[in-house]
């Protein structure tokens, strides 16, 4: 039998009004400064923090830290579903880890995780990574964080495109709530998956300084002649880019170098490596697939400048930990990147080799460029708070709850 607690919570009852719950004029919006939350069940794919978890692993792994300690997630009920245990041990007694059996993929997700939310019968789910199993009973919250499949499909196989297209428009569909990371992506998803906008609310990813790291403000930190990129490399973060334009720093300044940390997904497949060789940079260029947290915050530490040369994001969340480690930034020049960085980046044309490798040089060798910028981070990272996101969140998943038992309206 389940446990007691693992029962269905006792939800809010319909008031009649038609309205969506992630409509801010649901009444529903008025009545949360009168009563407290009803306690929820909430489950949870947590997939993504298993192995060595990257972009949403991070972004899950953030919530659940920040709600072990608020307050008002003590009240709640957390099951994690995951087809393996985590390496790194849940921070709170709170969250139940539920194994499911299997590879993880989109089969596992639809039959195997399906079958084990519905079991357990949350009273919402929230599922972090743009998917979701389609036939469960409970309320769902979607993070939808882009829709690079859906705005750019020649970066992707044409199987996995018509996957996520599919999925991601069905998922969306049946959410109660959308969680995406910034006003670009919200507006991406209302005009390619068609999803009403007064279902989609904006939380913007949290920041904290990586343990070791020098402070934004900190001008006293010696650093390195070393330009530093960390993420998953994608086509549209332009890694070639980036090496060609180091290549004609070099010619000027030999002493530098340049730090590649992340996993080569690229499709159709950019061979970096032998790009490296070609160029004759082999010995001041380093590819890394991965590096645990201890050793990233040692490149943080010591780089003297952060290339994010990427022409569509979501939100951008590795060169605002750059940011507030103390690197200035060079981005390509696009919607989002000035919406989440403002003032507090140095922006190039997208594929501008040349002037990616004059603003780099800039920030490695002039101090009063490096300093103007910079004088900007505190004022753009204040904007980013993972408690602040975690306490959004968790309200989205708490609303989703009270309005469960309502029938979701169309957006159309």
């Amino acid at each position: 039998r389940t446990p007691g607690w693992l029962t269905r919570c006792p939800r809010a009852g319909a008031n009649g009004q038609s309205s969506s719950i992630g409509d801010p004029r649901h009444p529903w919006f008025a009545q949360r400064s009168r009563r407290p939350p009803t306690p929820v069940l909430i489950g949870i794919d947590a997939r993504e923090i298993c192995g060595r978890p990257t972009g949403v692993g991070r972004y899950l792994s953030a919530l659940l830290a920040e709600w072990a300690e608020l307050p008002a997630a003590r009240r709640h009920r957390f099951v994690l579903f995951a087809p393996e245990a985590p390496q790194a041990a849940l921070p709170s007694p709170q969250f139940e880890l539920r194994l499911v059996p299997g590879d993880g993929g989109t089969l596992w997700e639809q039959r195997a995780l399906a079958r084990a939310v519905n079991l357990v019968n949350p009273t919402v789910f929230f599922a972090p990574a743009y998917s979701a199993p389609l036939r469960i009973s409970s309320a769902l919250v979607l993070a939808m964080h882009d829709v690079s499949f859906a705005a750019h499909p020649e970066w992707f196989r044409w199987r996995e495109r018509v996957r996520r297209v599919w999925l991601a428009r069905r998922c969306a569909r049946k959410a109660r709530v959308v969680l995406t990371l910034s006003d670009h992506s919200r507006r991406e998803i209302v005009a390619r998956l068609g999803v009403a906008s007064r279902r989609i609310r904006v939380i913007p990813l949290g920041v904290r300084l990586p343990a070791g790291s020098a402070h934004a403000t900190d001008e006293r930190s010696v650093r390195d002649p070393l330009i530093l990129f960390v993420g998953s490399i994608f086509n549209r973060r332009h890694l070639p880019d980036l090496i060609r334009g180091f290549a004609r720093i070099v010619r000027e300044h030999p002493e530098v170098r340049l730090e590649i940390v992340g996993e080569n997904r690229t499709h159709p497949h950019q061979d970096l490596r032998r790009l490296v060789d070609d160029l004759e940079l082999h010995h001041r260029v380093s590819l890394r697939s991965y590096e645990p947290d201890s050793v990233v915050a040692e490149l943080y530490r010591r780089a003297g400048a952060f290339a994010f040369l990427s022409e569509y994001e979501g939100f951008g969340l590795p060169p605002l930990e750059a940011l507030a480690s103390g690197i200035p930034v060079v981005l390509s020049d696009t919607p989002v990147a000035r919406e989440v960085f403002g003032d507090a980046a140095w922006y190039v044309p997208v594929g501008d080799i040349d002037a990616a490798a004059r603003a780099l040089t800039h920030l490695l060798f002039d101090s009063s460029s490096r300093a103007n910028l910079l004088a900007h981070a505190s004022a753009v990272l204040a904007r980013y708070s993972w408690p602040r996101a975690a306490r959004d969140t968790l309200s989205a998943l708490e609303d989703a709850a009270q309005a469960s038992d309502r029938p979701l309206t169309t957006d159309h």
